[in-house]
């Protein structure tokens, strides 16, 4: 049997501030009114991305959940259709005051590539084919 996977779920510390960055960045989410510490946002391929405050991952799923320290371990990647699209939405999301991790560049694996940080320090990469034009 091999698994599906189909859901990532984010710990945030802030679930408006989270909420606010990944709508920015173009996804919708939906707080979830029986749990307002759970969002949830439904993508077109079937990919489902939750957001879970720190008190609701340690208490009610997860027994004994400590946040990690350290740099982020995982990386979100968002795929944009053109490299142009990568650096505008780099320049919005610095200047609307996240952290940029790697501003962007011509990755040697012909992408366009750039790395900001969400509200809580993990890490969402912004790409596109270098092939998409310009």
């Amino acid at each position: 049997m091999n698994p599906t996977l189909n859901t990532i779920d984010v710990i945030v510390s802030d679930i408006d501030a989270a909420i606010a960055f990944y709508r920015r960045l173009g996804l919708d989410f939906t707080v979830d009114a029986a749990y307002p510490e759970h969002a949830n946002c439904e993508l077109p391929n079937g990919l489902h991305v939750m957001l879970d405050t720190e008190k609701f991952r340690g208490s009610a799923q997860t027994a004994g959940w400590t946040r990690p320290e350290g740099d982020p371990r995982t990386f979100l990647a968002f795929q944009f259709p053109t490299p142009a699209d990568v650096d505008a939405k780099y320049a919005e999301l610095t200047g609307a005051g996240h952290h940029g991790i790697q501003e962007p560049w011509d990755a040697f694996w012909g992408m366009r590539y750039a790395t900001v940080a969400d509200p809580d320090g993990n890490g969402v990469d912004l790409y596109c084919p270098l092939s998409a034009g310009r």
